[in-house]
């Protein structure tokens, strides 16, 4: 099975570098943050408030480093970081792609269901975008595929695939493509890359 997340290429925009690894890359991949008026490091999830972005890669280890003396050094003053930080980005990012699916779902561009799914991808629909959750099974979600030039991800657990299709819980979505998938892709990756561990599961909720 295909995975597939955000690629760098000519058409991902503007670019900035992450204070932590000294890495330039397209800013749609990295997490904003500034400093609030209380002199408090704040995620800028939406890349809409005022003041100096401070740009971090959005993984666990990234954002780890970062609250160890990293936003102060880019800030050039001593600020103050949260308790919780990487939760409540996760939580944000969580959020923000949730609402997406939702918007795509209202639109008609979303589906879900292992028999809706499988439809969709053997009947030739336009899929941009599969979703499995990550705490489903895995013999069900091996049975199904992504197809080529499609995105694959599985940071989503079962019960918040749910409440973007206003179901108690769902393990198999997909979204054709539009300009919504297109905005699920790349708050998807983000959330993929801070969910991430090193041995291949899914970290939610877990701030260090």
């Amino acid at each position: 099975m295909t995975r597939g997340g955000l690629k760098k290429n000519l058409d991902d925009g503007p670019e900035r570098r992450c204070i932590v690894t000294g890495e330039t890359q397209p800013k749609v991949g990295l997490i904003r943050f500034v400093v609030g008026p209380d002199n408090q490091v704040v995620p800028d999830i939406l890349g809409k408030l005022p003041g100096r972005g401070m740009y971090v890669a959005s993984t666990r280890d990234a954002l780890d480093k970062a609250k160890k003396g990293q936003f102060s050094r880019s800030a050039k003053a001593q600020v103050q970081v949260p308790d919780g930080l990487t939760e409540e980005v996760e939580r944000q990012l969580v959020r923000r792609t949730l609402d997406l699916i939702a918007m795509a779902r209202k639109a008609g561009l979303a589906v879900c269901g292992f028999e809706k799914v499988k439809g969709w991808l053997a009947g030739g629909e336009n899929v941009r975008v599969l979703l499995q959750a990550g705490d489903g099974s895995e013999r069900g979600k091996a049975k199904l595929w992504t197809p080529e030039g499609a995105r694959y991800y599985s940071c989503l657990t079962a019960a918040e695939l749910g409440l973007a299709f206003g179901r108690q819980s769902v393990i198999h979505g997909a979204l054709a493509t539009g300009g919504l998938s297109d905005r699920v892709v790349e708050e998807a990756a983000r959330l993929r890359g801070l969910r991430e561990i090193d041995d291949g599961n899914m970290a939610v909720g877990k701030d260090t």
